[in-house]
């Protein structure tokens, strides 16, 4: 008679069945962000695996943000960050590039979709100190603009604030994750952004949706913010173009 077994698994497959295990530990435990994790000892233990396997998991799980590594403290489940999805889609994106840059389109197309479908919650719950400073953000874009200077900084400031009133820590850090790699995209397709020029209608951009936003007009900021990636979209088509 011939005994059927089960196909072991392969080393991948087991790795990602550890890595599961143990964030369904955290889970059924209750941790939340920031608490202490039992200590490799005590994993290897109740999990039944070496403290080699175990530390190759606690590695994925440390990539993934899941998970971090205190020297000297121990191991906690790690606090919200979007790092390692940052990183994955700025990868994605530049690797597009190369290729027709579909991914890269599809990347703006998520952004353009968050910003101008969110923009009227935010306007009905935005308050006037969050006002004054979109109004700050725009008057530094507009003086670096009138001196030929970048103003990325004051650029990304101005959308996190314009959906800060949402309360969101979720969507704030993505859409500052997709601001990130929409720079990055942006940079990697040589668009001349430091040009007099260009800098004067960025900014002139961000004057047109914050009168938007002052005035209530939500159809009109949603619109203007849809707007706001016409110039990387022509980008994008232009490498299209280019590699057929």
């Amino acid at each position: 008679m011939t005994i059927t077994r089960p196909p072991r698994l392969d080393a991948h497959a087991r790795l990602r069945a550890l890595t599961a295990d143990i964030t369904d530990l955290i889970l059924d435990r209750g941790l939340l962000p920031g608490d202490a994790m039992p200590t490799e000892q005590e994993l290897s233990a109740e999990l039944g695996v070496g403290r080699n396997t175990l530390r190759e998991a606690i590695k994925v799980l440390q990539a993934l943000g899941v998970v971090e590594i205190r020297h000297g403290f121990g191991m906690f489940v790690a606090d919200e960050n979007l790092l390692a999805l940052s990183d994955s889609l700025t990868f994605r994106g530049q690797m597009s590039l190369r290729h027709k840059g579909h991914e890269a389109n599809e990347l703006v197309d998520v952004r353009q979709a968050l910003e101008s479908g969110l923009v009227g919650s935010a306007i009905s719950a935005i308050t006037s100190d969050q006002l004054a400073k979109l109004e700050a953000s725009v008057a530094t874009m507009e003086s670096l603009a009138a001196n030929g200077q970048n103003f990325v900084d004051a650029d990304k400031d101005f959308h996190r604030i314009l959906f800060e009133p949402l309360n969101n820590q979720l969507l704030s850090n993505l859409l500052g994750v997709f601001w990130d790699v929409y720079r990055t995209i942006h940079q990697g397709i040589g668009v001349r952004d430091s040009t007099r020029a260009h800098l004067a209608e960025t900014a002139h951009s961000h004057r047109e949706l914050l009168d938007a936003v002052k005035a209530r007009d939500k159809s009109l900021a949603s619109e203007l913010l849809s707007r706001h990636f016409d110039g990387i979209r022509e980008q994008l088509a232009a490498i299209n173009t280019d590699k057929d």
